[in-house]
């Protein structure tokens, strides 16, 4: 990730690391794509499939390290990442607190720019909601918009006293 440009023409041999036998070499290769931006884009699809990571090694959720790793970079990638925010909403609702607040974070970072998006994938996912989570992303659209609203109006106020 930290090698920029140069590590780009290498970025499908990271991304053809998604498809490990050992969940932290996958959780590392969503890493990598995720500080890759625009480079990385053409892997998205690939990151969002880790979503669904449900690797269980003597009886111990190992998947989680992958879901939480594909939230976190679906959550560093701009519009791109846009048509997987549903995917990302329903880990709201995962088993594991850690891979949650992974998908939290991720669906917050595209809240300025994208938040009737992230709202209709939060609503999407429906009620059961384990740590007020979505309840706590609609509430920041909310105030988003109404702040939005608030500086437009203050605008047109300066601009036509």
């Amino acid at each position: 990730g930290k090698h920029g440009e140069a590590a780009a023409p290498h970025l499908g041999a990271v991304a053809e690391r998604l498809a490990d036998n050992h969940p932290y070499v996958r959780a590392a290769a969503c890493e990598a794509l995720g500080k890759h931006g625009e480079a990385a884009v053409p892997h998205l699809a690939a990151v969002a499939n880790c979503l669904s990571d449900r690797q269980v090694i003597n009886g111990t959720d190992w998947g989680k390290f992958v879901r939480a790793a594909a939230c976190e970079a679906l959550g560093k990638h701009g519009e791109a990442a846009e048509p997987h925010l549903g995917g990302v909403a329903k880990l709201l609702q995962d088993s594991n607190t850690d891979v949650r607040q992974a998908a939290y974070q991720a669906l917050k970072s595209h809240i300025e720019a994208r938040g009737r998006v992230v709202a209709a994938a939060v609503e999407a996912i429906g009620t059961y909601d384990p740590n007020g989570l979505a309840r706590k992303l609609l509430d920041e659209i909310g105030q988003a918009r109404a702040a939005a609203a608030h500086g437009a109006e203050a605008a047109g106020a300066v601009l036509h006293p």
